[in-house]
């Protein structure tokens, strides 16, 4: 035992072998000499134990190779470019919209120096980060004033806190809604320090009700829009336009988030209807929240527009600090708005409308040059088909809208363990350095293809599936 543990070389010894010339100027000495370390620590109780002695210790050449294995783990990026086959256009686990490239140019530009993020290049004096943007949501929605924060979860818990702190909010049973990762409005009401004040039924609300609920402790009125799912059948709700009306007769705010949000009519583009943010403030509303990632097609980011004297209250709010957006953002949501002032080419230009809008035959197209690949690596394994399939828009918008697509459906020849046969083949793809992920149904795995535009370099790296 003392010859195995003497015969274990020396942190020293490994460092100054040629052996770790490489490792060194990759990772550098701290991390390299660390490892080593632990790694021989590993090896000495392995010995001390007498679990799986080996008849000599790992030599030098075994020793390396596990410390570049270790090393290499630890540096591969968790965050990774992904292709996205779900058929879900703004999935949110897979990060919504992608961003345009005026918008990447201008996050890089950011990132890469300073800027004057809240500095006035014409006074010399602290500026304002919201002015960078609002001109642009001013002009587009015809709003007053405007102002951004990370999402509109954190919009409507601002909105709230600053109008409605410790006061009364009445808000129809039917909009109650829950959103991803179970956040849900009544909840991110209570901590914004309002009482929810539930009103109607889930499925029918009326005027009415909007007004008996109005007491002295009434904070504002509001509508969510229901935009991740719908009652259909004997239903009745209440327009904007009506509650606005209960709201200024009484001299309350009415504020409307419109959850998704876009700033133009999809039905341009053959989609289905959605009510915009200028409709919705000419309906009456005095501020409306929406999110930056979904329909609008840029970051993460809760913008909220409307009267400049509510906005005002809002920037005012403590709150608004911790809840603020950074330069990157700022920098993207600015290049993709920039877009919106040539609606004629924001398909072209604006990743989410594109692929939300892309011509059938197109996608038939890259089904034609994928199918064959597939078909030829799973010969034995699986019957590899291009079949018809629906994409849905995603990221709670439109629930009910799907888009006719085509997807490639990978389904096992061998019905025994079909479960375990789809289950492995979904490993396979997201083990490929781009990972594909799609869904298994009816007992195949499906890739929609609506999603995939650059089909060559899919197909390049197809070869490196191990099916077995």
């Amino acid at each position: 035992m003392d010859k195995r543990r003497s015969s274990i070389p020396s942190v020293d010894k490994l460092l100054s072998s040629s052996l770790f010339k490489d490792l060194l100027k990759q990772f550098g000495r701290t991390q390299v000499t660390d490892t080593i370390r632990r790694i021989l620590s590993e090896i000495r109780d392995d010995l001390n134990s007498g679990n799986t002695v080996p008849d000599v210790p790992p030599d030098m050449q075994e020793i390396t190779d596990r410390v570049r294995a270790e090393l290499t783990t630890r540096h591969i990026d968790t965050l990774k470019t992904v292709y996205n086959l779900t058929g879900t256009v703004l999935h949110t686990n897979l990060g919504r919209s992608i961003l345009p490239q005026e918008a990447i140019e201008a996050v890089v530009a950011a990132a890469g120096g300073a800027s004057n993020l809240e500095y006035d290049l014409a006074t010399g004096e602290r500026g304002d980060r919201d002015s960078h943007t609002e001109g642009l949501l001013r002009e587009i929605t015809g709003a007053e004033a405007a102002t951004l924060v990370n999402n509109n979860a954190a919009a409507v818990l601002l909105v709230l806190n600053t109008l409605a702190l410790n006061a009364e909010v009445p808000v129809s049973r039917g909009e109650l809604v829950e959103i991803g990762g179970s956040f849900r409005i009544p909840d991110i009401m209570s901590r914004a320090g309002c009482t929810l004040v539930e009103i109607g039924t889930t499925n029918r609300t009326h005027a009415r009700d909007y007004s008996n609920a109005i007491t002295s402790r009434t904070g504002l009125l509001m509508k969510v829009h229901t935009s991740n799912y719908q009652v259909r059948g004997f239903t009745k709700s209440v327009a904007d336009k009506e509650v606005a009306a209960i709201a200024h007769e009484n001299n309350l705010p009415f504020v409307t988030d419109l959850g998704s949000g876009t700033l133009v009519d999809l039905q341009s583009w053959g989609l289905p209807y959605e009510p915009t943010v200028t409709e919705t403030l000419d309906s009456g509303a005095d501020l409306v929240t929406f999110s930056g990632d979904k329909l609008l097609g840029g970051p993460q980011a809760g913008i909220i527009v409307g009267r400049k004297d509510l906005i005002d209250q809002i920037k005012s709010n403590p709150l608004k600090r911790a809840l603020r957006v950074d330069k990157m953002t700022i920098a993207a949501i600015h290049a993709v708005l920039k877009l919106y002032l040539d609606p004629d080419n924001l398909a072209k230009k604006l990743p989410s409308f594109r692929l939300l809008s892309r011509d059938l035959e197109d996608i038939i197209r890259v089904g034609n040059s994928v199918l064959p690949i597939l078909q030829k690596i799973f010969t034995e394994q699986a019957e590899v088909s291009l079949v018809d399939c629906s994409s849905q828009i995603g990221s709670g918008s439109m629930p009910l809208d799907l888009l006719p697509s085509k997807a490639i459906a990978i389904k096992p020849t061998r019905r025994k363990g079909d479960g375990k046969q789809l289950t492995r083949i979904c490993h396979l793809l997201r083990q490929l350095p781009v990972p594909v992920i799609g869904r298994i149904k009816e007992g195949a795995v499906m890739l929609d293809l609506r999603c995939l535009e650059d089909d060559a370099k899919f197909i390049s790296q197809l070869h490196l599936l191990k099916i077995e």
